[in-house]
């Protein structure tokens, strides 16, 4: 299906860009199993993403192979590495959803549709980093899912070319894809509206980055700082979207080098005083079935 062992790395710095920047930060060992979850995850993303035909059986198909097929590569790995299936398979299923024309409702359908497609893989990754408090499971999917909003926030233009609007339809009511991803359907009221819409996504993002920090401390110290730095760098994309104000922008935002470089400065120094910020979890969604695995 997929050799884990080919380019594990590459594709981490190729695609990743902003954990490959902090994986500096996290150990050998860590570091090589990253690439290869981050390389396993992404085989799949593009599967579902580029390509104009269904990819419904295939993905559905892969979800059987997981089940069935012990000796499977990502099975194996899965299996070294702690990871239950059904984690997995909730990516997948994730994944399957956007073969469809996607059309997020409300918040709640947002969170869930993050968790399936970030917060399993924040899940996997803690494993992988070799966290085993079971409190840390909920922090680990939080940090996952406020990556995936910072995603969703950068992709609004982008994804809306491919007939997925994942900005709740209750935050933008009477916005059409055309607003989305057609130029000559600008209107400053419309752009303000979407926004606003995209400026709450981020700050629906912010709080799980918080719950995401609040489980830094049952992170082997050895991977701690990469995590947080990551997590860091992410979330300042979302604040340079935020610097915007009130402009919807078509072209994808991004930090260049000097911007990761201070967001990481600032990290390290924040890093020093994590005992004493105290970040608490604040339950601000409903626990998903296999959360706990």
């Amino acid at each position: 299906m997929i050799d884990l062992e080919l380019n594990s790395s590459t594709d981490l710095k190729r695609e990743g860009k902003s954990f490959y920047w902090a994986s500096f930060f996290l150990t050998q060992s860590s570091k090589k199993k990253a690439g290869i979850l981050y390389s396993i995850c992404r085989y799949f993303d593009d599967i579902a993403d580029k390509y104009s035909v269904d990819q419904t059986d295939y993905l559905k198909d892969t979800i059987e192979e997981i089940k069935k097929n012990k000796n499977n590569k990502v099975n194996i790995f899965f299996q070294k590495n702690k990871i239950n299936n059904l984690i997995f398979i909730d990516l997948i299923e994730g994944l399957i959803l956007d073969q469809q024309e996607i059309r997020i409702q409300n918040k709640e359908e947002l969170i869930k549709y993050s968790y399936h497609v970030a917060g399993t893989v924040g899940l996997m990754m803690s494993k992988i980093i070799g966290v085993q408090n079971e409190q840390a499971a909920k922090s680990a999917i939080d940090l996952g899912i406020g990556m995936q909003l910072t995603n969703i926030a950068r992709d609004v233009y982008e994804d809306s070319k491919m007939k997925r609007i994942y900005l709740p339809a209750n935050w933008i009511p009477n916005i059409s894809l055309k607003n989305l991803n057609k130029l000559n359907e600008f209107s400053e009221e419309n752009d303000e509206k979407i926004s606003e819409a995209i400026h709450m996504v981020i700050n629906l993002s912010e709080k799980f980055y918080i719950n995401g920090f609040a489980g830094l401390k049952y992170i082997p110290l050895s991977s701690r700082l990469g995590i947080f730095i990551a997590a860091n760098v992410y979330k300042g994309i979302g604040t340079k979207i935020k610097s915007n104000k009130k402009k919807y922008s078509r072209e994808r935002i991004y930090l260049n080098s000097f911007e990761k470089f201070i967001i990481t400065i600032k990290s390290l120094i924040l890093f020093i005083f994590i005992p004493l910020m105290n970040y608490k979890y604040q339950k601000i969604r409903e626990s998903f079935p296999n959360e706990n695995l």
